[in-house]
């Protein structure tokens, strides 16, 4: 007993010091610095704070693991160092069982521990929403990016094509770049295509990004939580001006989105264009033949 209240005095300190550091804490340091949170602590959409959860909670295991490690090396370092008039090596050690359970065990928790909560997450964040208030398309070409809001008829369905960010002599921004624009606190799911080769499409703010292949739909989906504007480029080196494949993003209210789709269709810039400008035209199971495009090319 005496040796059980001599560790819960010890233990008790250390507790009430973390509580207070951890109170003293502004959102942005609770959330690891990621970006995403505003000064208060709002969220940029529904799942934000589910992945800032993940980074931060795992830091904090491992550099618990870190602390006792460097202390375990720092202490045995002491302990057993030669002391003045010893020759040789110390006296060597064949085994420690008790020791060597524990390094076996505590690190295949660690590694389990870690896998669960990454797939329990993962899980969540690639559920996609079977019916979505809002379904846009995003294509990414080099080095610039495309964007389509799906209706339930090609009248209803607009777009706007982007070009490749221009800059000044000494690197700054000149052109505008495309924008996104997203209706917040509806659900939204993004479908994710290329039209030429891999490219990643990641919003910093909302901490997700997913790849974007010739061939192969990739999907996304999320609540945009709060009102304002983003930045976003491709996370994928896709070539040569990969550094210039930027875009904007605009979380709005519900009147303003829809504003923004019917200034689209006054310009006329409706219907389906996921594939018109594709690069690649002979993929596998499209029905081409050899033939076909040696014909096409001598024409």
């Amino acid at each position: 007993m005496p040796s059980k209240r001599r560790i819960r005095w010890a233990v008790l300190p250390l507790g009430i010091a973390a509580a207070a550091v951890l109170a003293g804490c502004t959102p942005t340091e609770l959330h690891g610095f990621l970006p995403g949170f505003t000064e208060d602590g709002q969220p940029a959409t529904d799942r934000v704070d589910m992945v800032a959860g993940l980074w931060v909670n795992s830091w904090i295991v491992l550099l618990v693991v870190g602390v006792i490690t460097w202390g375990l090396m720092g202490w045995a370092a002491i302990a057993y160092r030669r002391r003045k008039g010893q020759m040789g090596l110390p006296v060597q050690l064949r085994y420690n069982m008790p020791i060597e359970i524990f390094y076996t065990i505590v690190p295949l928790i660690l590694v389990v521990g870690f896998f669960a909560f990454t797939a329990r997450d993962q899980a969540i964040l690639e559920t996609q929403y079977d019916e979505p208030d809002v379904s846009i398309t995003a294509i990414g070409k080099q080095w610039s990016w495309d964007f389509q809001y799906d209706g339930a008829s090609d009248d209803e369905t607009v777009w706007t094509m982007g070009v490749q960010a221009q800059t000044d002599e000494r690197g700054n921004i000149i052109s505008e770049l495309p924008t996104l624009v997203l209706p917040v606190n509806e659900s939204v799911k993004i479908k994710l295509q290329s039209r030429d080769v891999i490219h990643s499409f990641w919003i910093i703010d909302f901490l997700y990004k997913k790849d974007m292949y010739i061939g192969k739909d990739n999907f996304w989906s999320f609540t945009p939580t709060r009102e304002g504007e983003y930045a976003g480029k491709c996370a994928e080196l896709c070539g040569e001006y990969h550094s210039m494949m930027l875009f904007n993003v605009k979380v709005v209210s519900a009147a303003e989105y829809e504003e923004y789709l019917d200034t689209l269709r006054e310009a006329g810039q409706t219907g389906d264009i996921n594939d018109a400008y594709d690069r690649l035209q002979n993929l596998p199971g499209t029905g081409g033949s050899i033939d076909e495009n040696v014909e096409e090319v001598d024409h």
